[in-house]
């Protein structure tokens, strides 16, 4: 949500009032009276500057959240994602009755609109993982209704609107892994198998095959954040036995390589969190969410390897959402706090300023 500083509100709307009363008056009187509006002007600026100096309750940081259309099928979280050109796909998690999903929702930002898209074609399941390569978008893992961890992978074709099975993923069936794609090749990390898991696989679909790679660079984890800049990939937070962690690592396929960066704050141990969200904008990061009382935005810059708060998100804070970036703007949806579900829609433009009162 936009808001725009309420002194620069005032200036626009008297200046039009001034504009319309002074076609009455003769030019030396209009002279005179654009002096007097232009001074007056020039002091309600002045002075909503001074207030806005004064007011210490108001914080202004870039970065702003608008609400969207929100999901036309049920609340839900722990649902997997993934965009294909300009288009967003959400299914699959858990409803407010803890029943398993299966259902396929198309997001097209440019409408501001969602489309139900044809059922995803295996069992009704929560905490996978999705990511998408070239036309095509891939959702497997996961946790079905009784409780069964899953390790088949599907294929979504967007012009077909239509599902076909691919190879079952590389390593054990798992719940809570991370995912994310590079090149012609998606990726998936970490995880829960009955054991914490930092294991990693590499997707082709051209060969439609899965190849053990490098293992992530920390710990073992569940519930890690991911996103990718510039052809390298970004991966950090998440729970290892019950605590969560700080450490960021950078994965490069050229090299098969992960390389520790900058902690997630190592001054600030309580922003750790697990089930967080991320997205890419422009070149930079932001994570937000995994904390059901928080709702703290972080921007991490990999040019300089720092971390930068970026005010607040909008929408209740939540756990288990799911996020994705598109034409410069990041968009989360769904996720859990408590026994809620969610089934809004935020955006999020880092470019504009927002106000916290």
């Amino acid at each position: 949500m936009i808001h725009l500083p309420f002194r620069f509100l005032s200036a626009t709307n008297s200046q039009s009032k001034a504009i319309s009363t002074e076609t009455t008056l003769s030019n030396a009187t209009k002279k005179t009276k654009r002096v007097n509006w232009t001074l007056a002007l020039v002091g309600i600026g002045w002075a909503g500057l001074l207030i806005g100096c004064n007011n210490s309750s108001t914080v202004d940081t870039l970065g702003d959240w608008n609400s969207r259309s929100e999901l036309e099928g049920p609340a839900r979280f722990g649902a997997a994602s993934f965009v294909v050109g300009t288009i967003a796909y959400m299914g699959t998690g858990t409803d407010v009755s803890n029943n398993r999903l299966k259902d396929m929702w198309a997001y097209d930002a440019s409408r501001n609109a969602w489309t139900q898209k044809a059922d995803f074609p295996g069992v009704a399941r929560n905490l996978g993982v999705g990511f998408s390569v070239g036309t095509k978008g891939y959702i497997g893992t996961g946790l079905d209704a009784n409780s069964t961890r899953l390790k088949d992978f599907w294929e979504y074709d967007p012009t077909a609107n239509s599902w076909k099975q691919v190879a079952d993923f590389g390593g054990t069936a798992r719940q809570t892994a991370t995912a994310f794609a590079i090149g012609t090749k998606g990726y998936v990390t970490c995880g829960f198998d009955g054991n914490y898991l930092k294991d990693m696989w590499s997707y082709t679909p051209t060969t439609n095959t899965w190849t053990k790679v490098a293992s992530y660079g920390g710990s073992k984890r569940v519930g890690a954040v991911a996103f990718v800049i510039n052809n390298m990939a970004y991966v950090g937070t998440g729970n290892n036995n019950n605590s969560n962690q700080l450490d960021w690592y950078v994965y490069d396929p050229a090299q098969d390589l992960w390389t520790q960066k900058l902690n997630f704050i190592t001054d600030q141990t309580s922003i750790a969190r697990s089930y967080a969200v991320g997205f890419a904008i422009n070149g930079l990061g932001y994570i937000t969410g995994g904390d059901a009382t928080t709702k703290d935005v972080w921007e991490y810059n990999p040019t300089a390897d720092t971390w930068t708060t970026r005010g607040v998100f909008e929408g209740s804070s939540r756990t288990y959402a799911v996020a994705w970036s598109i034409n410069n703007k990041g968009y989360i949806t769904t996720g859990a706090n408590g026994t809620s579900r969610f089934d809004d829609l935020w955006d999020f433009d880092p470019t504009v300023v927002q106000v916290i009162p």
